[in-house]
């Protein structure tokens, strides 16, 4: 971490709708653990790979925070729905929080700085004051592009309705089991490998990049939210679609947006060429 002097943690009231929804799901983890199987734990897995990679990593923060790559509107929505069963709020609330971080990070304004202390940078953030829920000027001021989208304000509306309907599909599938997999255990896991890339990768790795932040690549987050760990490069480069920058960093959504490249899904993809610092690139 720089040295830099820190501020003290805010003292503000319980967000008690947050406090109340963390606190459901971390206790219907509790007897997933009776119906613990190969099979539902692979459900969660592959929920993760959808929601956390697909819905997380590339929908709400590459294309929509960043506007790293272009994508056919049916993917970007196919890609926010996922991001909604991650329940870490709309893709709305999700892009203004982010796009705050960058612009103020490590200072009061950041939702989610590590200045304050790892558990605050971590989740405290989450279930303390107004957490995600910003006023309509904010959301004027940092997500104009997506207000003007009739869909992702609908979603935003009815963004619970995705999750409800995979924990039907998941019932129907296997039961009780899969639901408390596939929803409860794969939520909390998503949860707190993001919040990873808030807190740890803030607090704990490399820094090849000398940004006015404590970003850090951290080797652990990364691997556990397919290349989002690679924080140290997205904050020195943030629009670039690729956060792993050498080939010993692996970052599965870099190599998920290079298929749908393949595929025709994503084009005017933004690179930067880490021998050409002052270079940023479209991909070849």
């Amino acid at each position: 971490m720089q040295n830099v002097v820190e501020f003290e943690k805010p003292s503000l009231n319980i967000n008690w709708k947050n406090l109340f929804i963390v606190t459901t799901f971390h206790l219907m983890c509790i007897p997933a653990f009776y119906f613990l199987s190969w099979k539902n734990f692979a459900i969660m897995m592959i929920g993760n790979w959808i929601v956390g990679s697909l819905g997380v990593g590339l929908g709400y923060h590459r294309l929509l925070t960043h506007r790293s790559f272009k994508a056919p509107k049916w993917l970007e929505y196919t890609l926010t729905t996922f991001g909604t069963m991650s329940m870490q709020d709309d893709a709305m609330k999700w892009v203004a929080t982010h796009r705050m971080h960058h612009a103020h990070t490590e200072t009061e304004k950041d939702p989610h700085s590590t200045r304050p202390g790892f558990w605050w940078a971590h989740m405290e953030w989450v279930v303390k004051g107004t957490a995600q829920d910003h006023d309509e000027a904010t959301f004027k001021k940092y997500i104009p592009d997506l207000l003007k989208d009739r869909f992702q304000v609908a979603l935003a509306n009815y963004y619970l309705v995705p999750i409800v309907l995979s924990g039907v599909l998941l019932y129907a599938i296997g039961g009780w089991g899969a639901v408390l997999w596939g929803v409860f255990a794969r939520v909390v896991v998503g949860w707190h490998t993001t919040w990873f890339v808030n807190s740890l990768a803030h607090y704990s790795g490399k820094r090849p990049f000398q940004t006015k932040d404590d970003s850090t690549n951290n080797w652990f987050v990364a691997w556990l939210t397919f290349g989002e760990g690679w924080h140290n490069n997205h904050h020195a480069f943030p629009t670039s679609a690729r956060h792993g920058l050498r080939w010993y960093q692996f970052d599965l959504n870099w190599i998920t947006i290079r298929i749908f490249e393949k595929l025709g899904w994503a084009k005017n993809i933004r690179l930067f060429d880490v021998d050409k610092p002052a270079e940023l690139k479209k991909a070849a």
